[in-house]
């Protein structure tokens, strides 16, 4: 658990002082827009009142709250009972870290803070997001890749077991 907790906070730190710096210090918030590496990377400032892409806008702010809460606790609880790897450890973490980073965005500015953008091939996204959602899939998809039926164990070796031939088998 570990490795579990150690990435939680990893991730959580990481998400909030990138918002912090992107959002207030580089002034975000006022301009609106910052083109990093246009088309590929471009920071626009967006208010995310709802779940992923503004999905369910109106929904109550503690409802997703409560919701976010439950799900990093039954994930939280799910490995820690049952073995899990390192990998499996490390993704559950990141779920959990960025999870809990909206969550804070939530409580401390009523919606969640998003900056990230890219296009790409000459289609405009319209979407922002945060590096807390990149915590989140890339948390979701390696409990998906990195748990489930542990791999049985090695044969032993040494004594050999004898094996009886059905008669159709047998010279």
């Amino acid at each position: 658990m570990r490795t579990f907790g150690i990435a939680a906070f990893v991730a959580f730190l990481i998400d909030q002082i990138s918002k912090y710096v992107v959002i207030h210090m580089m002034e975000l918030a006022r301009v609106r827009s910052i083109d990093v590496l246009p088309p590929v990377l471009n920071f626009r400032y967006g208010e995310n009142r709802g779940i992923n892409f503004g999905l369910g806008g109106d929904m109550s702010q503690w409802v997703l709250i409560v919701v976010a809460l439950v799900i990093c606790a039954g994930v939280t609880l799910w490995l820690w009972r049952s073995p899990h790897g390192r990998w499996a450890q490390l993704s559950g973490g990141l779920l959990v870290g960025g999870a809990l980073a909206n969550v804070a965005d939530r409580l401390i500015y009523g919606y969640v803070l998003d900056f990230l953008n890219n296009s790409c091939c000459g289609i405009n996204n319209p979407f922002v997001y945060n590096l807390a959602d990149v915590f989140i899939f890339a948390g979701a998809l390696g409990l998906i890749l990195f748990t489930g039926e542990p791999k049985s164990a090695p044969k032993r070796r040494g004594k050999k077991r004898s094996v009886t031939l059905p008669a159709c088998l047998r010279y």
